[in-house]
């Protein structure tokens, strides 16, 4: 067999190429409800409490939960108590294999987690006299996944806190909405698990999962917000106290398909064999370009793992990684993760996903051209 160089590989062994968000996963909350003082003013001029106290929030949390169990009977859906160590997504693979239409809720999963919550302490002040006083502790509450099928996104989920101030979280996959707007454009393709493998029109189906944006995923979580028990009354949103979505972890995929297996194994036998020093500070500097000192926080490090026989390259800068392996033994799959958006200078809130798309499939980029190099 000739040896071929990386270069050589990706330049003519590549049949359909493809760059899309993968895996999103959101954090919904409400500003105003972040602190001690926000939380004060709550229940003094939503719940009308003379002192404020912890206590005031119970009912509404009593009738959230109530709300979720009356759900569940209503629609005739099954309540899931997830066991520990369970993998939550086997469960709704299970139920999403039984589904058989095109929206709707697949079941809700119920579990005990670790969550930042307000609570009530008692102080002293000078006098000796005793005052409440709020403040930010952690407790086990359960949380409730309510596991959806969406006609346009696909297999999501989106997690309330069953205690104040029912902190929430969504997760999504890009890949499973461009499927969905595929089909409904009737653009020929052929799916591979968690990406396209072939497609007539490649060019079409680029633009298209370049379209995935802000406003169609805040859609769909306000869409689900609407159809779902929701722990604030109509008369507290009318106030102003709305969730909001903000960026825990977002991944950004190239998928390049190989034209067969023995490509690809060649790909990572050149790749392992003169790339184990990309972890270094200078080969990231290259990868994100971003700066790079001994001031820098985080491990500057090269893993190669092994999966059976399929090996996977990652590299880690702060607390985001490249992970590079061999999807399927058909396709190439460079994918950027960003846990932790301040790693790039940049905040939280949705609205940035544009300018971490830039960063997440540039670094992709960048390390296929340090490779070939």
């Amino acid at each position: 067999m000739v040896r071929k160089n990386v270069a050589e590989i990706l330049q003519n062994h590549v049949t359909f190429e493809l760059e899309a968000i993968d895996r999103m996963y959101l954090n919904a909350y409400v500003p105003s409800l972040q602190t001690g003082g926000g939380f004060v003013y709550f229940v003094k001029t939503q719940l009308a409490a003379r002192v404020p106290s912890t206590m005031m929030v119970a009912p509404m949390s009593q009738q959230f939960v109530a709300a979720i169990e009356r759900y569940v009977a209503l629609q005739g859906i099954d309540l899931v108590t997830f066991e520990k160590g369970q993998r939550k997504d086997d469960v709704a693979q299970t139920y999403l294999a039984k589904c058989e239409g095109e929206e709707g809720v697949l079941f809700v999963g119920k579990a005990q987690e670790k969550e930042s919550v307000f609570r009530t302490e008692k102080r002293t002040d000078a006098q000796g006299v005793k005052y409440p006083w709020i403040i930010r502790s952690t407790a086990m509450p359960n949380h409730y996944y309510f596991y959806i099928l969406d006609k346009d996104f696909g297999p999501l989920f989106i997690k309330f806190c069953s205690y104040f101030p029912y902190p929430a979280k969504l997760c999504l996959n890009g890949h499973e909405w461009l499927k969905r707007q595929l089909t409904q454009r009737a653009v020929p393709f052929e799916p591979l698990d968690n990406g396209i493998r072939s497609s007539e029109a490649p060019a079409r189906v680029q633009r298209i999962a370049d379209t995935l944006d802000v406003a169609k995923i805040d859609a769909v979580f306000r869409k689900w917000l609407r159809r779902l028990p929701h722990p604030f009354a109509p008369a507290h949103r009318a106030a102003g106290y709305r969730y909001q979505l903000s960026i825990l972890q977002s991944e950004f995929a190239l998928t390049q398909v190989l034209d067969r297996p023995l490509t690809g194994r060649c790909f990572f036998e050149e790749v392992i064999r003169e790339n184990l020093d990309l972890g270094r500070p200078d080969q990231m500097q290259l990868i994100f370009d971003r700066r790079v000192s001994r001031r820098t926080p985080g491990r500057f490090r090269t893993r190669v793992l092994t999966e059976g026989v399929v090996p996977s390259l990652h590299v880690d800068y702060k607390k985001s990684k490249v992970k590079q392996y061999h999807k399927e033994g058909q396709a190439l799959r460079t994918e950027t993760t960003i846990n932790d958006t301040y790693d790039f200078a940049i905040g939280r809130a949705l609205r940035n996903l544009p300018a971490l798309r830039e960063i997440g499939f540039a670094a992709n980029r960048r390390l296929l051209h340090v490779e070939s190099l």
